[in-house]
């Protein structure tokens, strides 16, 4: 029903949305008659419902049709490599956010009140209030035209070098909310009883720390984290375009200038889909997480 909604809105914005596609198409200087014989074609001329109802059809025996700005190409064929891009690039940016975030945040409650706890907090939130059009050229500069560490440009997959520069810039903003998640939620598990009687009992600091209080602090920032997954099919377009990455991001804009509608509406059914699934992973991963926690 959700994805039915979704679909419905998507589809009516782009039919009584402003701009013609095949105008846009054509250019400016385009020949009425062709321009009327196209929308015919691809059935642009058809009652609003009468569209909609075919596009409905089609999608749900896997054909969204053909793009109109990459000719010859139909959607089902142009997405899935640019998403495939889009999430590597998100993959890698995400390890990055959690294997810092986390310790961090946990850190930051330990040692709640000291240097170290106002340190982290103050450097997490300098990464986040950095845009990405500022800490994208400072990379750059310094990590490929200073030190010559990095590439610059281009796209080699998830274990090539090119990857490292564009999962830190999506990678570091992040790194400031799970960090901050992961503090409160540490603050609060340790001041419950439970942590109190574990370590009246004579376990180990580590011991309480890892099966006590982390593993009962990291359930909101599952939470926060499941939901990321659903990022990964949307790509960043300045990144991308900031590194030359051939992703869903750019091809999301691209679309959009262009009115390119079979593309766009296969985009937002397969962003909706993704957080359908992130919700319901984030659901069954509660069970692993927290054996108290039974769905009947």
């Amino acid at each position: 029903m959700l994805l039915l909604a979704v679909s419905f809105f998507t589809f009516a914005l782009g039919y009584y949305g402003p701009g013609d596609p095949v105008q846009v198409l054509m250019g400016q200087h385009s020949n009425p008659e062709v321009v009327a014989r196209i929308r015919h074609e691809r059935g642009l001329d058809r009652p609003f419902f009468e569209q909609y109802l075919r596009y409905v059809w089609r999608a749900l025996h896997g054909d969204f049709g053909e793009s109109y700005k990459f000719q010859g190409q139909s959607v089902g064929e142009l997405i899935p490599r640019k998403v495939l891009v889009s999430a590597q690039l998100g993959l890698a940016a995400l390890a990055i956010s959690i294997v810092m975030g986390i310790p961090l945040g946990l850190m930051a409650a330990v040692k709640q009140g000291t240097w170290l706890d106002t340190g982290i907090v103050s450097a997490t939130l300098l990464g986040v209030s950095s845009p990405v059009f500022v800490t994208a050229p400072a990379l750059l500069f310094l990590l490929a035209y200073k030190l010559h560490f990095l590439p610059s440009y281009g796209w080699g997959g998830l274990f090539d070098a090119h990857i490292i520069m564009p999962a830190l810039v999506l990678g570091i903003p992040p790194i400031a909310g799970l960090t901050r998640l992961m503090r409160a939620s540490t603050l609060d598990v340790i001041g419950q009883d439970y942590v109190r009687t574990a370590r009246a009992k004579g376990l180990l600091e580590r011991t309480v720390l890892s099966r006590h209080i982390a593993r009962n602090a990291i359930l909101p920032v599952f939470t926060v984290i499941g939901l990321s997954l659903a990022t990964l099919v949307e790509g960043a377009f300045i990144t991308e375009t900031f590194f030359g990455i051939p992703g869903i991001g750019r091809l999301t804009v691209d679309s959009l200038f262009a009115r390119d509608y079979p593309v766009i509406m296969a985009l937002t059914l397969l962003v909706a889909v993704a957080y359908i699934i992130a919700n319901l992973v984030v659901d069954i991963g509660y069970t692993f997480l927290d054996p108290r926690i039974r769905y009947g």
